[in-house]
């Protein structure tokens, strides 16, 4: 029941008047890490069966990036199994990113030598602390090392052993994806003759892009490469996303290496090519590049390459930043209507700032009569210009132009016009 009543964080006690100690974070379910600046809040539940002398309840925060691991010094004498590695010495650095301290007993001292005294029953001590406001780096668990953030409640007594309860904090030091440098596109390009010495059968050309350097978790990444393949093997391109741990300690370095994602191609042929026109591949969920700590540093990579037969792969490795703001530019449905818009901007480029005038009444005349006076009524010298010309210039001059005179007297008489002879059906 006490632990039910305490919450997440409970340490029951093994024995004596402490039956719980708890330590309880607000808003810890709704928040997704926290950052620099941002104040952390919550409570420190203790249960006693019976009262209880305290020297103090002290609340810490800290943080810490450690790295350390074993270097092998070589193989093992005879005095030990055959081929067994001997450790060489132990490399380890630590680097403290946070430290505070709290006291939550307030009150005076009710008990001899400054000694503080809680009756039996549940007591709830609230704290509330604010994190740095400088940058601080990302939680991280990695190969050789890690970076923790943790908030501990301790429980002084006199005589007896201290009693502790630790809870860790989430920190996320956010990455904006949408800072200039970030937004810029990346492209390399790479060729590798296939074979050796005078049994070459040709080179393998590569060439790749991808639109941002940064992107989120989740996010789908447009792939843009030509693969050319003028050797005489079956190649297969693919693409796989890395990421890359680099620990220093003692001056020294160790990087540990893994594949997060990986997508591939189909098989080019001999003679062929191929084009990836924004071949996607998706963001699995992973920690944010770390690239502000001077002991860890996490880097991401996307790589194209060329897996050939009986030959070293070719590979193109583009440099990617996981952030952790998205993306703001326009969305897919958004770029759609931007290029809409853009292809009906013909509109506006082919009309004509003054629309010519509409022709003459007496230019309005049969094919028959025209053909009969094509020496009269010459085709315009700019005929081209006028055809090409947008339809919707005439339609809005004739809306503002007065319709032509009528007249009995055809202003335009023909020698032909005047021998017709017209006749009546009665």
């Amino acid at each position: 029941m006490a632990a039910e009543a305490a919450g997440p964080g409970l340490v029951p006690a093994a024995g004596g008047k402490v039956k719980a100690l708890a330590l309880v974070l607000e808003e810890e379910t709704r928040r997704g890490g926290y950052s620099s600046g941002d104040t952390v809040s919550g409570q420190v539940l203790v249960e006693l069966a019976g009262p209880l002398l305290l020297r103090a309840l002290r609340l810490e925060a800290s943080g810490r990036a450690w790295a350390a691991w074993s270097k092998a010094a070589g193989r093992a004498s005879s005095g030990r199994a055959c081929g067994a590695a001997v450790r060489g010495p132990r490399r380890e650095a630590e680097v403290r990113c946070m430290d505070i301290q709290q006291s939550l007993l307030r009150q005076r001292p009710e008990g001899e030598d400054g000694l503080f005294l809680l009756k039996a029953g549940k007591h709830e001590f609230p704290f509330s602390f604010q994190l740095p406001q400088e940058p601080l780096v990302t939680s991280f668990s990695g190969k050789y090392g890690s970076i923790q953030y943790c908030v501990k409640a301790i429980l002084e007594r006199p005589v007896v052993p201290d009693q502790s309860v630790k809870r860790e904090l989430q920190v996320i030091s956010h990455v904006d994806v949408n800072s200039p440098g970030l937004l810029i596109p990346v492209s390399r390009s790479q060729e590798k003759m296939v074979g050796c010495w005078f049994f070459t059968s040709g080179p393998v050309s590569l060439s790749a892009k991808i639109e941002r350097k940064g992107y989120c978790n989740g996010e789908a990444i447009p792939i843009y490469a030509e693969i050319e393949n003028c050797s005489s093997r079956l190649i297969v391109p693919k693409a796989a996303i890395f990421q890359t741990q680099t620990y220093l300690a003692n001056g020294k370095t160790k990087t540990f290496r893994q594949m997060v994602a990986n997508v591939r191609g189909n098989p080019i042929a001999s003679g062929s090519t191929d084009t990836w026109n924004g071949k996607t591949l998706k963001i699995p969920p992973v920690a944010p590049s770390i690239l502000d700590c001077c002991i860890i540093r996490v880097e991401y990579s996307l790589a194209v390459y060329i897996h050939i037969p009986g030959a070293n792969k070719l590979m193109i490795e583009l440099p990617l930043v996981i952030g952790t703001i998205p993306y703001a530019g326009f969305s897919s449905r958004n770029s759609s209507a931007g290029q809409l818009s853009m292809d009906m901007s013909w509109l506006t480029w082919t009309m004509p700032e003054q629309p010519e005038a509409p022709p003459n009444y007496a230019d309005v005349v049969s094919q028959e009569e025209f053909s009969r006076h094509i020496t009269i009524y010459s085709q315009p010298t700019d005929c081209e210009e006028q055809l090409c010309s947008h339809m919707f210039a005439y339609i809005q001059e004739f809306r503002f132009q007065p319709p032509p005179l009528y007249s009995e007297i055809d202003p335009h008489p023909t020698h032909i016009e005047e021998t017709q002879s017209v006749s009546f059906i009665v």
